[in-house]
């Protein structure tokens, strides 16, 4: 499935955020070109260890399936092509530093009106308008702020931050799903949109329900560590040699999940025997649970679990998630030809259709490794392109392989 075939979109993004949206348009079909800076590239290229033949890790995560454009757009050549580009663009998406777009005249209001049906995506940290619109912002900032980290962690020690870029991812995945209903609704209109996504709104969706708790009750929730504070049991308990994940999401599934640690009665015990009882008497539940799950190994609790039905899951690390028979079965790691890299394997989309693994069309591009094909696209002769590259306002790579 390749819906976004002939879909031109021009990526000013680096970081996480911008990037994995932009993979994601690819991996549906689009032709995205990722314009870089000359000499440094996307930051995440050196964000490490850990490194994959010296290449970041997060960059090789978050870019596959595009061509690299190394170009300085500061330069007076380098912006001269960029518009060109834009010109020709179906969508340009930019992360830079709010308002710095519109300084240099790389604006959504500059760029649709050479080309009106243009889409031009804008992907900040506090959003377009408020006290902190001009403010900065990294994934864990947003974390902070937009309380995820106040509801992380354990009751009695400070807040912690969520092991992955939840927030940087969650803003791409808004950000593709903003850019591909505005081109659908180009194809209605002919004219483009300006789609704005941030760090911070993304973060606040996170935490939806929280807020509206909160605005419902007038309290602010707390942290559980592993359990969830509007169900119980919902929660990692210790087995004998490992810990499992327990998810008895309502009183049938207690009931079979007491039948199946051999303690009925605790199904039937009036403090027990809804949700709202249990999670009102969570503490001394939990205790007389994580009792009888200590006593055997983890493999034993999640045989019987699975075949009573109660849902359940080992804690993996990641080295166990590579190799889980379930990851393999899936398909969802893919092998990659990389220029530099070798045995790149790369994380698929999470997303099938009639049956299929929906996969990158290339490897995460090496610097500047299209510039001449991109600038080429773009009309621009031999001679040109060369002129270009002389005065630092471009970097050539190493050639267009795919």
């Amino acid at each position: 499935m390749h819906p976004l075939e002939g879909v031109r979109i021009l990526d000013l993004t680096s970081s996480l955020a911008g990037p994995y949206c932009t993979q994601t348009l690819a991996a549906l079909g689009a032709d995205v070109v990722k314009v870089e800076h000359p000499s440094r590239g996307d930051e995440t290229r050196q964000w490490g260890p850990p490194f994959w033949d010296g290449e970041g890790a997060i960059f090789l995560a978050a870019n596959a399936g595009k061509r690299s454009l190394a170009l300085d757009f500061h330069s007076q050549g380098g912006k001269e092509a960029l518009l060109r580009l834009a010109d020709r663009a179906d969508a340009v998406i930019q992360s830079l530093r709010p308002g710095h777009a519109e300084r240099i005249g790389l604006g959504p209001d500059d760029l649709r009106a050479r080309n009106p049906r243009l889409v031009y995506c804008s992907i900040g940290a506090f959003g377009r308008t408020g006290p902190k619109r001009a403010q900065p912002g990294y994934d864990p900032l947003m974390q902070a702020a937009g309380g995820i980290i106040s509801v992380t962690g354990e009751p009695s020690r400070p807040g912690v931050r969520v092991g992955v870029s939840v927030v940087d991812q969650t803003t791409g995945m808004w950000a593709a799903l903003g850019i591909l209903a505005a081109l659908w609704e180009r194809e209605r209109t002919g004219e483009g949109r300006v789609v704005d996504v941030s760090l911070y709104e993304s973060a606040i969706g996170l935490v939806a329900y929280h807020l509206v708790g909160y605005l419902g009750s007038g309290e602010a929730p707390g942290r559980h560590a592993t359990a969830f504070p509007l169900i119980v049991p919902y929660e990692v308990f210790a087995a004998r040699d490992g810990e499992i994940m327990i998810a008895a999401a309502n009183d049938r599934l207690f009931a079979a999940l007491c039948d199946v640690l051999g303690s009925p009665e605790l199904g039937a015990d009036p403090r027990f025997a809804t949700n709202p009882n249990r999670v009102a008497n969570r503490e001394e539940l939990v205790s007389l649970l994580a009792a009888r799950i200590a006593a055997e190994s983890a493999e034993t609790w999640l045989e019987r679990l699975d075949e009573a039905g109660v849902p359940a899951a080992p804690v993996n690390d990641i080295a166990q998630v590579a190799v889980d028979e379930q990851t393999r079965a899936l398909g969802i790691l893919q092998p990659l030809s990389h220029l530099s890299v070798r045995d790149l394997v790369a994380v698929a989309l999470p997303l099938s259709a009639d049956g299929e693994r929906l996969r990158h069309p290339s490897a995460p591009p090496a610097l500047g490794q299209h510039t001449a094909e991109v600038l080429a696209d773009a009309g621009y002769s031999e001679d040109e392109i060369a002129e270009l590259a002389d005065s630092g306002a471009v970097r050539l790579g190493n050639g267009p392989a795919r």
